[in-house]
């Protein structure tokens, strides 16, 4: 029986993570605040170059702080290289991690155009191949769309299936 090919949202979170992997070297650095708000991201893989998928995050400051100090937590467990680059508006990263028994290298550049808009392009490595997929590139285009919904609390994750996740929770375990 062969190997099941990796789900498309298995594929884009290990992208994701490609492209956060080099958060935890932001720490020492000036990370770009990014505008309070309502943030909608559009990313697209190689895996489905045809099929964007759209999601939207109340964000605010302590939402974002957040994420850098959880990716950061995640990443000295997972990998063993994380290394991150300034250069004008872009953020050049470079990991290594470990997911579940795959060795993935990343490489990323996060192209600042602004506090309202960015763009992160991804591409990773799997060996020995995450559920059947060698390799891997992403795109994230994210801009800032305007003030949070009302009833959004910080952290509310609208992804692209309509369901409701707060980020702030699922980062402290809570439900």
């Amino acid at each position: 029986m062969g190997k099941r090919p990796a789900p498309r949202n298995v594929l884009i979170a290990a992208a994701t993570l490609a492209a956060f992997a080099a958060l935890p070297a932001l720490a020492a650095q000036e990370f770009p605040k990014l505008k309070a708000g309502l943030w909608e991201m559009t990313t697209s893989s190689s895996r489905a170059p045809d099929a964007k998928s759209k999601s939207t995050l109340c964000l605010d400051a302590s939402v974002q702080q957040e994420m850098i100090k959880m990716s950061s937590g995640m990443m000295a467990g997972l990998c063993s290289k994380s290394e991150l680059k300034m250069s004008g508006n872009k953020f050049i990263g470079e990991a290594v991690c470990n997911l579940g028994g795959s060795t993935m290298k990343s490489k990323s550049v996060m192209t600042m155009n602004s506090d309202t808009s960015y763009r992160t392009e991804a591409e990773a490595t799997f060996d020995p191949p995450l559920g059947g997929q060698a390799t891997s590139k992403s795109v994230i285009e994210a801009r800032h769309i305007g003030a949070c919904k009302p009833g959004q609390q910080p952290g509310d994750l609208n992804t692209p299936t309509g369901q409701t996740i707060n980020i702030r929770n699922v980062m402290s375990g809570r439900k």
